[in-house]
This record gives C-alpha cells, structure tokens and sequence, in this order.
C-alpha cells in the first residue's frame, strides 16, 4: 500500500551522491565556523542539502533550520496546512 501511494504523490528514491555529500560538508563547515553550535548534527546538513539540490520542495516541520540554511528550498510545514 504505502508503494502506491508514493507513487501517487511522484516520489521518488534518490540514493546520496558525491556532489551533495561535498555540498552538505560545506555547509556544515559554514555552520560549525559562525555559530561553533553541536546543536545539529551532519545528517541534517546532508537531509538539507540532498532536498535543495535533488528535490522540488521539502517537508519538514523544521521551518526555521532549514530556511535559515537552505534559503532556495521550498519548506512546506504539514502543521501550516
């Protein structure tokens, strides 16, 4: 069941690769530089990351991480609807 509902919704599987990796590191290299915070972990610099360069919009209830650090990624917030 859950298989036909996502592909109802066109979601696909996009396996992590090389360009979003070094990206995400980058970021968090950016992240840990200006704030020295451990408050976020590199998964989810690489969650972000991989969502901004491989995907069209991302779900999350996350708003304020993730729009701080992902400025071009479309955040759409299942508690907003």
């Amino acid at each position: 069941m859950r298989a036909d509902a996502m592909s109802l919704m066109d979601v696909r599987f996009a396996a992590l690769d090389p360009e979003v990796a070094a990206s995400a590191g980058g970021v968090w290299r950016r992240y840990r530089g200006t704030e020295g915070g451990r408050e976020r972990l590199l998964p989810d610099f690489l969650i972000g990351t991989h969502a901004w360069m491989r995907a069209d919009r991302f779900l999350t209830r996350d708003r304020g991480f993730y729009r701080e650090y992902f400025t071009r990624l479309k955040i759409v917030d299942p508690s907003m609807s």
